[in-house]
Parts: C-alpha cells; structure tokens; sequence
C-alpha cells in the first residue's frame, strides 16, 4: 500500500522468505489488519542487531484511507510499540510520516511520538516534491 501502483517489485516466493525470516526474528514484525476479507492495513518494525544500533528500531504503518478513523491504525502502533519495547527490547522507536498526512501525525502524537526534523522533498509523486518528517519515541 506503501509503494503506490507500481507495487514492491518481489515475486511471491521472495516475499515468502521474507516473511518466514522475520517471523523468526526479535529484532522485526509484520503485522496486518483484515477487514472485509482483505488487508487493509500493515505494520512494520524493523530493528538491528548490531550492538551499537540494538537499542532502536523503526517502524512503518499503513491503513487503506477508507478504514481511517477505525481503530485499525491505533491497533497497530500498540502492537508495534509493545513488539519494540517487549521483544526487542528497544529503547528509540523512529518512524518517518509525510508531512501532510496530519491524520497519522496526530495518531503518533497520541501515542508519545515528537517531531525531531524533516527530509524536504523525500518522495516525488506525480511530479510533486513530497516532505516527510521524522519522529521518535523514546520508551
């Protein structure tokens, strides 16, 4: 949902080992909304194992616009907060959000995140230069 039209260019069995790996994992979780009988939302947390990174880790969210306002977004970042903090024992959570996407800002918001800075010009979409802002969660 991320990635537009154009997709994630991998080919199933590719995202098939991609998923058993981080299945296996306590440094990264793939989470997913259902609804309807389709996915509707994905939640990513991506973490390091290398020591002097150990301590944090990302995450990335994404729910189809017409489930907004559902619950389906709040679902997912506890998930992802409780994966960071209780399994990877994360101590930084970062994410990266468009900068005029004020709905899920304001989701992170409520869930501690705070601004630390802006990439301009981080996406181009139909030409158009797109800023993205990136937020820490300190636990």
């Amino acid at each position: 949902m991320s990635y537009g039209e154009e997709g994630f260019n991998i080919t199933i069995e590719e995202e098939e080992k991609i998923l058993e790996r981080i299945g296996k994992s306590h440094k990264q979780a793939f989470f997913l909304a259902e609804a309807d009988g389709k996915i509707v939302g994905t939640g990513t947390y991506t973490g390091s194992n290398n020591k002097r990174m150990a301590h944090r880790g990302s995450i990335g969210l994404c729910v189809q616009r017409l489930y907004w306002g559902q619950g389906i977004g709040s679902a997912l970042i506890e998930a992802l907060i409780d994966f960071g903090k209780n399994t990877a024992k994360a101590k930084i959570i970062s994410l990266g959000v468009r900068s005029d996407n004020q709905v899920a800002i304001h989701l992170y918001e409520k869930y501690g995140f705070k601004k630390i800075g802006t990439f301009e010009g981080y996406y181009e979409i139909d030409d158009k230069l797109i800023d993205v802002d990136y937020m820490n969660l300190k636990l």
